[in-house]
């Protein structure tokens, strides 16, 4: 029998499932749908849907499916849409100034989410000395009675003991209220943020619970055995019930998926990864081989919800163009389908014979410069980026965005007619003005993130990535990867996710201990959400001026450990170093090779550049600058303290140390995140104890 992985994206248009088989990695099913998102069960209906069409148009039975998870656009929109429960929050602290201060953070008041919509809160603040179950328990009854739905406790320092804030949790159950306590959704301090964190997730527990309660039991009543997962807007999945209590983990989900697909099925160590959809384009990054994360603002306000770092910008393949006084005067926000119009570049060319262009407004409240084709038949279809890409040639077949070249040089040769230009300059106009908006987000994120200019590669995903990554590649000149099945990246990333698991604390001056101690609580609990123990990989992220240290863990789950590729030699791994660097393969130097794991340098602008590369020939680093020594676990730390110095940046009043990898075996260990050198040797000394195999160490000087 057949080991099936299903994944399942929820998008604004379409709701996509995937079949991979789990030895070869092979697709074998889709089904997709349009998203119900008017459904009395919402956009579960469309899971569902998909997840059914996938089966039964393919030929999978029930029992062969092994892993089974979608993303969701739920909380999102709940959110966006202001499908919000009225929240109670309980507030409690020790008396004095403890007790003063908490009060003020603790009365957040009504969240606006910035779209006009807002979440109701009734505020309750009791010292810690008059607390008690019965106080709890009539507290609730009077919230409710002031129309409060779900119930948030939050407790000043809760992060350190959860005592009253279990005791509300165990009362509103009582009360048949939903409940989230604030220290069990975040375990930083941060009473204000926490707060707001936590009544942001309880205002979307009903909606959530009914999508949840909905969607598991269909996935059930099909005959699937596994248990349903759900994409979390960090990269990471979760059970289904882990979602009944913290649905607000999975915002974001759909770009997780794409980011988290694209990475399964391309080598991009550092890069900008597009999702271009037909009326948004999400943007992020990846650095290192992991993409980046960040807390989410949601409506303007700072949470403590962990998610990809994804810029939305309404530009895409669908955006509709605008023009007035003979010019073109933007592309977008509005997309062909806003306007219920198709694509001219999917349209009969014969229907153009007499075609006539003519402006209008989308909606209501729009600008009356959008331009649309009225065809022969009286029908309307818009121009839109993708139109002007198939004018200019620029899609190859296969793609899916490619449509009627003829249709589309006949929109697009009305449109350059009315400003006074050819048909190939009216087409790049278009492109360009989408690419501008584009490209500032780029660069924006190029320069948090310190990634190196000239490793960067743009990965494309989503139906619409031939038509705007390609031309945005160009105009930066960088290289550009659109991988295969590049429409249905999303659900692939979905099938293949993995578990991710983050602890975090506030410690200032963490010690390497301490650091340590929060490594295994991360680990344990990435094993215990699913993951196979040899598969986890924990990284550190300290930051010093919040005083905040993360342990993220991520693994497989024990179903997905089949390689995604055959082992690579030498030389094959050679060839992929050489093209990341874009230099000949016979320029490089091979500084190590302990059968795993292969580590690659080559002088390059002046700096030695390097590039650590596993046997399945994936990029594990790639770094402008650096230094490899080979050693054992005698001599680790008096390596690291070497290297530490020669690699440390001394050129600025400020010294940048160095970013520190270890590696034995197939382990590549990342230090980077830590700031010490003591840090650094004794997490070392420490995790690679037991170890007999020689120890590779790099070093990666830092620019400013």
């Amino acid at each position: 029998m057949r080991k099936i992985r299903i994944g399942i994206d929820v998008g604004g248009t379409h709701t996509k499932a995937v079949a991979i088989d789990n030895d070869t990695n092979e697709i074998v099913g889709k089904g997709s749908v349009m998203t119900t998102h008017h459904d009395k069960n919402g956009v579960a209906q469309g899971v569902v849907d998909a997840f059914t069409k996938c089966l039964n148009d393919n030929n999978i039975s029930p029992e062969e499916v092994i892993f089974i998870a979608h993303s969701t656009t739920q909380a999102t929109n709940a959110l966006l849409e202001g499908d919000v429960a009225n929240v109670g929050v309980i507030g409690l602290a020790k008396g004095g100034l403890e007790g003063f201060m908490a009060k003020r953070q603790l009365d957040i008041g009504n969240i606006e989410l910035g779209t006009g919509k807002t979440i109701k809160v009734n505020s309750e603040f009791v010292k810690i000395k008059d607390f008690n179950r019965n106080k709890a328990s009539e507290i609730i009854q009077n919230f409710k009675e002031k129309g409060s739905q779900v119930i948030v406790a939050s407790k000043a320092f809760g992060v350190d003991d959860l005592t009253e804030e279990k005791i509300i949790v165990e009362e509103a159950i009582k009360h048949n209220m939903p409940v989230t306590a604030a220290s069990d959704i975040s375990k930083l301090y941060g009473l204000k943020i926490r707060t707001t964190t936590a009544a942001l997730n309880a205002s979307i527990l009903p909606k959530m619970l009914e999508t949840a309660n909905s969607t598991e039991k269909s996935v059930k009543t099909s005959g699937v055995k596994v248990p349903l997962m759900i994409m979390r807007g960090d990269g990471g999945v979760m059970e289904i019930d882990e979602m009944r209590k913290k649905p607000i983990l999975t915002m974001l989900s759909g770009p997780a998926a794409s980011v988290i697909g694209a990475l399964m099925y391309l080598r991009a160590s550092n890069g900008i990864y597009f999702e271009v959809g037909g009326t948004s384009t999400n943007v992020g990054i990846i650095k290192d081989s992991r993409p980046a994360v960040d807390y989410s603002i949601i409506g303007g306000h700072r949470t403590y919800v962990n998610s990809l770092d994804v810029r939305v910008l309404g530009v895409a393949g669908g955006s509709m163009v605008r023009a007035s006084n003979n010019e073109i005067v933007d592309v977008g926000p509005r997309s062909a389908h806003i306007a219920n119009m198709g694509y001219c570049a999917f349209t009969d060319p014969k229907l153009f014979d007499g075609a006539e262009l003519y402006t209008f407004r989308p909606t209501e409240n729009d600008p009356e410069d959008y331009i649309a084709v009225r065809l022969n038949d009286g029908s309307s279809m818009a121009i839109t980026n993708t139109c002007a890409a198939n004018a200019l040639k620029m899609l190859d077949d296969g793609d899916y965005a490619k449509g009627n070249y003829d249709s589309s040089y006949k929109a697009i040769d009305l449109l350059a007619k009315r400003i006074g230009k050819t048909v190939e300059e009216t087409a790049n106009e278009i492109l360009t003005k989408s690419c501008e908006k584009i490209i500032p987000v780029i660069e924006d994120l190029i320069q948090k993130y310190k990634v190196e200019r000239e490793q960067v590669v743009l990965v494309g995903a989503g139906g619409g990535a031939g038509t705007l990554l390609a031309y945005t590649a160009k105009l930066m000149n960088f290289k550009y990867q659109i991988p295969t099945n590049a429409e249905v990246i999303s659900s692939i990333g979905v099938a293949l996710a993995m578990v991710r698991e983050m602890v975090q604390r506030t410690i200032p001056n963490p010690s390497a201990e301490e650091i340590l101690e929060l490594k295994k609580e991360a680990k344990e609990l990435a094993m215990n959400s699913g993951a196979v123990e040899e598969s986890v990989e924990v990284y550190i992220e300290i930051d010093d001026q919040a005083q905040t240290v993360s342990a993220i863990a991520m693994g497989s789950t024990e179903v997905k450990t089949t390689d995604l590729s055959k082992n690579c030699n030498e030389e094959e791994a050679k060839e992929i170093a050489a093209e990341s660097m874009g230099i000949n393969a016979k320029d490089l130097v091979t500084k190590a090779n302990n059968g795993q794991i292969y580590v690659f340098s080559a002088m390059k602008n002046k700096k030695m550049a390097i590039r650590i590369v596993d046997r399945k020939g994936f990029i594990k680093l790639q770094r402008a600058n650096g230094d490899v020594a080979i050693t054992d676990l005698e001599n680790l730390e008096d390596t690291i303290s070497i290297l530490w110095g020669e690699a440390g940046n001394y050129t600025s009043e400020i010294v940048l140390n160095p970013d520190i990898y270890v590696i034995a075996g197939s382990k590549v260990v990342d230090y980077s995140g830590l700031t010490e050198l003591e840090q650094v040797t004794g997490m070392a000394s420490s995790e690679f104890s037991d170890t007999t195999d020689e120890i590779i160490v790099v070093a990666a000087k830092n620019e400013l």
